[in-house]
């Protein structure tokens, strides 16, 4: 092993913490485009014009693979799971790379990853690695290897520092912001030394943004990781046709965990939700996700496949952006738009019924939900009396920025825009539809180019913190806030993008910075209900869905879990 300085402190780095074409068979199957992520979605079209007759559908009878053919409504715009808040990039990665720690398929309880041993105490996290795992490069897994990946996401003085354009928000709230220094005891140990006690810190480590790179892959590679994935997992790349917008990965011989069960796995792009039902019904895919009433309708009518539903973590909103419109910066006005949109018949009416209204950040299966709380009735008496009382009754403008193709917990983007501007002209208030595909639309938003926009979020670790932080806290400077204002701008030194409404309030951050640094869990839920009744009260967000997790699956698809955490676990998959 060659000679490396195995103390890593954070000190040095601080301010950067801050701051080839596959072929399915599925010829005829188009949609209308667009990606997706941790928070909403879309997807193209999955027609290669290809008639399947080479026998890569794994039906032709002459072929001994087996393929397992996923079908998802979006493109992964890259395979680096530091480059991306996308769910559409997670569902792929987690299949290439492992996690120090992993969730148990299908439950929050976590369990071994790529260490076998694990433990926080106090401010101190400590790991035992597992020895003989080795990456898809021949490479052993060291703990040099989970310090380089750090480094790379976080220190802006480590020579394979990826970049602050490249790395995601990610970095600051899953690792940067609580690693104070790490320590490497050989190859197999780990001593992680935390700025402060972080209760969610070993969940963390278990989220997709905190999988680990070969350190070797990262000299050689550098930011091209995003096209030439090199993990430890059950499945590596084998080609990445982003003209087709597929995926393709081949089984990993060498796996040191379970699995995996099937020679390949094939992620489809199909934008459309009927085509990409209508696909699995024909039998040219084996399992979709990304299922909107109708298609999940479609699914739970076939013979050769299943509709299968769980409790989601995850919420569905629409954004204020508080810091670029004057109007929205009156919490009345937040609060009048609250009344005016008819979530109530959104989801029963649009999402028929996979669905549930929202009340404030926390999903109800979330520690710390404020069940006490209950959604903005719909009120457009009420909603004008608030507009008058903040000096807007005449109305105003404002654009609605919204993703193309369906996610869980928003299946109808369009329908559900144009229900909410239907809503808000009956109180005057004029809404400008802007429709994008995922990946522009993510950017256009991440920079603060909305005046409001949908998105949503699927829990990364099941603890509140990843909502009540991640989402809605700005993580900047005492010093980049205003003394009055509730709002900080997407400027902001070390600004959270993943806040896309600007909000900046301090008794919320008061409570939720407190809960993160709290171990007792009923003092826990104490600091996250108080947080909870300010996100309600204050409304940064229209509160909209908290959704089921639904899936299409083929008969001939056995061992396949549901997940709403992490996953799909396609390790696990075997085909009959």
């Amino acid at each position: 092993m060659s000679s490396r300085d195995t103390n890593v402190s954070r000190r040095k780095f601080l301010g950067a913490a801050g701051g080839a074409a596959v072929t399915v068979g599925l010829a005829g199957c188009s949609g209308n485009g667009d990606s997706d992520g941790s928070d909403g979605s879309d997807g193209s079209d999955g027609s290669d014009g290809s008639d399947g007759s080479d026998g890569s559908d794994g039906s032709d009878g002459g072929d001994e693979t087996s393929l397992l053919r996923y079908g998802r409504g979006s493109h992964s715009p890259t395979l680096d799971f530091q480059n991306s808040t996308s769910g559409e990039v997670a569902k792929v990665t987690e299949q290439i790379y492992d996690t120090l720690i992993n969730f148990e398929p299908g439950e929050s309880t976590l369990t071994d990853g790529l260490a076998s041993d694990y433990s926080l105490d106090g401010q101190t996290a400590s790991l035992t690695l597992k020895e003989g795992v080795t990456f898809h490069n021949g490479e052993e897994f060291t703990a040099q290897d989970f310090v380089a990946t750090y480094r790379r996401f976080v220190d802006s003085e480590y020579e394979y520092y990826a970049g602050d354009d490249y790395v995601s928000a990610y970095g600051p709230f899953t690792l940067g912001s609580w690693i104070d220094e790490i320590q490497v005891d050989g190859d197999y140990e780990l001593t992680i030394q935390l700025t402060q006690t972080y209760a969610p810190f070993l969940r963390n480590l278990a989220m997709f943004a905190a999988a680990v790179h070969s350190e070797a892959a990262i000299e050689e590679y550098g930011t091209d990781l995003s096209e030439n994935a090199v993990g430890t997992g059950p499945f590596e790349l084998d080609t990445l046709d982003d003209s087709n917008e597929q995926v393709r990965l081949a089984a990993y011989d060498d796996y040191w965990g379970e699995g995996p069960n099937v020679d390949e796995v094939v992620f489809v792009t199909v934008g459309e939700n009927s085509t990409r039902a209508q696909s699995l019904g024909s039998g040219e895919l084996d399992i979709i996700d990304g299922l909107g009433a109708q298609s999940s309708q479609q699914v739970d009518g076939y013979d050769n496949a299943e509709l299968v539903r769980t409790e989601g973590i995850n919420i569905g909103y629409m954004a204020f952006n508080i810091a670029a419109v004057e109007e929205f910066q009156d919490r009345r006005v937040r609060q009048a738009i609250s009344h005016a949109i008819n979530t109530e018949a959104i989801v029963n009416e649009i999402y028929s019924g996979f669905a549930t209204e929202a009340s404030q950040p926390l999903p109800p299966n979330v520690l710390g939900h404020n069940d006490d709380l209950d959604p903005y009735e719909y009120d457009p008496e009420q909603a004008q009396s608030l507009l008058e009382e903040a000096g807007y009754g005449d109305g105003f403008s404002f654009e609605l920025a919204t993703f193309q193709n369906p996610r869980g917990y928003n299946p109808s983007p369009i329908q559900t825009a144009e229900t909410v501007a239907s809503n808000l002209g009956e109180i005057g208030i004029d809404v400008e539809i802007n429709q994008q595909s995922f990946s522009p639309y993510l950017e256009y938003t991440a920079q603060g180019r909305h005046d409001a926009c949908f998105l949503g979020w699927y829990t990364d670790n099941a603890d509140p913190d990843n909502f009540a932080y991640v989402l809605l806290h700005p993580q900047v400077e005492e010093s980049e806030l205003t003394e009055g204002e509730d709002w900080v701008s997407f400027d902001a030194e070390g600004y959270n993008t993943s806040n896309r409404s600007a909000w900046a309030n301090r008794e919320y951050m008061d409570l939720v910075e407190e809960a993160q640094q709290t171990t007792d869990e009923s003092d826990r839920v104490d600091l996250y209900n108080d947080a909870m009744e300010v996100a309600h009260d204050e409304a940064p967000w229209v509160y909209m869905d908290y959704a089921e997790e639904l899936r299409g699956v083929a008969n001939r698809v056995s061992g396949f879990q549901i997940a709403a955490i992490s996953g799909p676990y396609l390790n696990l998959v075997s085909l009959e």
